[in-house]
């Protein structure tokens, strides 16, 4: 049963945490997914709030925090494009897409990743068309991989093995995340990608719960949070 109230999911987001169990699919957008959503974005957003606290009395009790690749940038149109809506969906695509366990999934993922890059070294040096050309040959093999097998179900070897993908995939997740970080030592900065630790953990339960779509919103809705953060800040400086 689906919780109704945000105490109820997050209690189910605790309980997921303790015994990560994965459903045999996800079910379809509904309006009642879409709360859900909703309940486990006002955590996310909650998470990231206070992490972001923690940064800040750092900061202000004299700890030099390394910068982000942010600082000093212009926000402008493409960056704030590119950071809430082109970087959410490829990392979901990335890193949890494939978290279902399906064989279609899987297989347009490796598609997605495997086919786009040998294509991408093909046609180095050419036009952007041949670029254009090579990315929806892949997008289209991958979807049809996805039409093809969309009747199997989570692969069994996979489902037995699912608590320890489940964090390895947050684990990936946060660790793309440190080389936003223009230098420090990795090991040293690992405590700084806890925010996108726990947002992976949000976005791993969302997606095996309610859909790639549902992790997908999150995400966006987190990034966009995030930039407008980085944006007041910028006019209040």
């Amino acid at each position: 049963m689906h919780a109704t109230t945000l105490r109820g999911e997050w209690a189910r987001f605790g309980s997921f945490l303790r015994r990560p169990v994965l459903p045999e699919r996800a079910p379809l957008p509904s309006l009642s997914n879409l709360a859900a959503t909703g309940r486990l974005l006002v955590l996310d957003l909650i998470i990231m709030l206070i992490l972001l606290a923690i940064g800040s009395l750092a900061s202000a009790s004299g700890i030099e925090l390394p910068e982000t690749a942010l600082a000093g940038m212009e926000l402008g149109p493409g960056l704030i494009l590119a950071a809430v809506i082109v970087a959410p969906l490829g990392e979901e695509i990335a890193f949890r897409s494939w978290l279902s366990g399906r064989p279609g999934h899987l297989l347009a993922l490796i598609l997605v990743l495997g086919g786009g890059a040998s294509a991408a070294l093909a046609v180095a040096g050419r036009e952007q068309a041949y670029y254009l050309a090579a990315t929806g040959v892949t997008l289209l093999l991958a979807a049809l991989a996805i039409f093809a097998l969309r009747r199997r179900g989570a692969m069994g070897w996979f489902t037995r093995i699912f608590p320890v993908v489940f964090w390895i995939s947050a684990l990936l997740f946060a660790s793309a995340h440190l080389f936003n970080f223009a230098e420090g030592n990795l090991l040293a900065l690992a405590p700084l990608v806890l925010p996108q630790f726990a947002t992976g953990l949000v976005l791993g339960y969302a997606r095996v719960n309610y859909g790639l779509w549902s992790s997908m919103l999150i995400h966006v809705l987190h990034n966009s949070a995030f930039i407008g953060l980085v944006l007041l800040a910028n006019g209040a400086g």
